[in-house]
């Protein structure tokens, strides 16, 4: 096999409690995490040629080596001691900056695809490991579905899925600073309550009225801004049972029951916002496309 192509999907944030810092610095976290199936493609192609070469239209994409994807594939290369290279080659349509963990599936997607096509038959567990080394959300885009994050975002554990519903996804242009948003929560500004036990409870009931209500992100909260907060009342008004931040933002989602609603809501919100696209839950982070 000289090449593979996989999808490595997104991630939205159901909840994001920041519960303290470890006294290395970073921050303890708990999240109810859901894969979705917006997704970038990642072509992989064997080369003779050591180390790793990244082929990407996006600017905004690091062109010196330091993106997640070349990183994840250095990362692999050596824990499997191979001495060949691969070619990465990304397509993306998870916007960057967004907390919707585009960078996160690439690198998820480089692992598991590598794994694959060189046939290394690494352990999940090292995977998990080699990804932890390149992010936090990387181990679970790895994984995928609907799972309990904690710690810095490595511990996981599964959670009931979110009964069938549709996902309209919009981002504002404004930004979020994940620094200050920490940094107020370090000095204490935070006090606010978890959501993510309620997001346990309401998922077991497998009712989208009740996992809706139960949605909330501590780093909103922290850092209200107007925009993330009208791409929020337009998407109740176009029909979400409810909408929230996804990670440090700035993309906003909300949950509706049908799919016409859904797309109604996301065409009336298109000629707002840079980005917006209609998705479902997602089973998993990476999925093989294709190989030759």
């Amino acid at each position: 096999m000289r090449s593979l192509t996989c999808r490595g999907f997104a991630k939205i944030n159901l909840t994001l409690d920041i519960l303290g810092r470890r006294e290395d610095g970073y921050h303890l976290l708990q999240m109810a995490m859901q894969s979705v199936s917006l997704f970038d493609t990642v072509r992989l192609t064997r080369s003779a040629a050591p180390g790793v070469s990244l082929v990407c239209a996006d600017p905004a994409v690091p062109r010196d080596g330091s993106d997640t994807a070349s990183r994840a594939a250095r990362a692999f290369l050596s824990a499997a001691g191979l001495a060949e290279g691969v070619c990465v080659e990304l397509e993306k349509a998870i916007p960057s900056q967004a907390g919707l963990g585009g960078a996160s599936a690439d690198a998820a997607a480089v692992l598991h695809g590598m794994n694959a096509l060189f046939g290394a038959r690494l352990s999940p567990q090292t995977l998990l490991h080699l990804g932890l080394s390149v992010g936090a959300d990387v181990p679970f885009c790895l994984t995928g579905g609907t799972l309990l994050a904690e710690g810095v975002g490595e511990r996981l554990s599964p959670l009931p899925a979110p009964p069938p519903c549709w996902v309209v996804l919009c981002k504002p242009e404004a930004g979020v600073s994940t620094r200050e948003a920490f940094r107020l929560a370090d000095e204490g500004r935070s006090g606010y309550a978890p959501h993510t036990p309620g997001m346990r409870r309401a998922l077991e009931t497998g009712r989208l009225p009740e996992v809706a209500a139960a949605l909330g992100n501590h780093f909103e909260a922290l850092l209200p801004l107007p925009p993330v907060q009208e791409a929020k009342r337009l998407l109740r008004e176009g029909g979400a049972e409810n909408a929230c931040m996804t990670g440090s933002g700035s993309a906003v989602f909300g949950l509706f029951a049908q799919e016409e609603t859904a797309r109604r809501c996301a065409e009336a919100l298109a000629p707002l916002f840079p980005f917006t696209a209609v998705c479902e839950p997602a089973a998993q982070g990476v999925a093989v496309e294709t190989s030759c």
